[in-house]
């Protein structure tokens, strides 16, 4: 790893030191025993599916066009058909944070994935006790075994977990660790530029029994077509939903007729 990766990583290492010593875990979970799970596998599943995102700004893009209230953003995604919401809790590099989760949660009935550098099962916990009903884990951060023992507490804590690869060594890790959702990234994490051609490549190498979600860069309702076609059940869109000047219209011109 190079660049912005090891960054983020120190830094999200020291956050969440910090965190431990402001909330207990055991604290923790009793607040993630209490908060009932929505079936984020369920919703995704059937084709064509939109995970609708938020964030205010991202390392790459810089601000986005829409800084509109989280949970008023949410409210507009389930309007237009998004099948889940999708929170970036790193409010240091995405400008939205944890609490976020709990917001969008109250606003709308779908399931939430939460989406951050997550390296430590007090994370998975923390999450879950925002109201998280699925979390994001990335293989390229993460040794095989902090790999497992991620989905491992994400199971045990009844979240989803979307598990993130961008190359073949990657997806065989992913597998190998038992995976049930995995998200194909097409933005390299090292040098930040984005190729389809990676979801392409690797959407065929997924056994048949793991959803498939396609990440980053899909902006054309060709693209998810095409995707489609290719196996791929859903897709998380962020950037071409927050830079659009009317992002309900937009994601409903990208679900085209799997609207609803």
């Amino acid at each position: 790893m190079s660049g912005f990766l090891p960054r983020m990583l120190q830094a999200k290492e020291t956050e969440v030191a910090l965190k431990k010593d402001r909330r207990p875990l055991d604290v923790l979970r009793e607040e993630a025993a209490a908060q009932p799970v929505r079936d984020f596998a369920s919703a995704i599943a059937g084709g064509g599916r939109i995970i609708a995102e938020i964030k205010r700004r991202s390392p790459s893009r810089g601000a986005f066009r829409q800084q509109a209230a989280p949970e008023k953003l949410a409210e507009v995604y389930a309007a237009a058909g998004a099948a889940a919401i999708s929170v970036v809790t790193d409010e240091t590099h995405f400008g939205t944070r944890l609490a976020d989760v709990s917001r969008v949660r109250r606003a709308v009935n779908l399931p939430v994935l939460a989406k951050d550098f997550f390296v430590d099962p007090y994370q998975l916990v923390e999450a879950r006790a925002a109201g998280a009903d699925a979390v994001l884990l990335i293989v390229r951060i993460l040794s095989d075994g902090d790999l497992s023992r991620l989905l491992a507490c994400s199971r045990e804590l009844g979240a989803a977990a979307l598990v993130e690869c961008h190359d073949a060594t990657d997806l065989r890790r992913a597998v190998a660790a038992g995976a049930g959702i995995i998200g194909i990234n097409n933005r390299n994490l090292d040098s930040m530029e984005v190729s389809i051609d990676t979801c392409r490549r690797l959407a065929r190498e997924i056994p048949g029994d793991i959803l498939r979600v396609a990440e980053s860069g899909i902006s054309r309702r060709e693209t998810i077509r095409e995707l489609t076609q290719a196996g791929m059940d859903a897709f998380l869109i962020g950037s071409a939903l927050l830079d659009a000047p009317d992002p309900g219209l937009k994601l409903e011109e990208l679900l085209g007729d799997d609207r609803g």
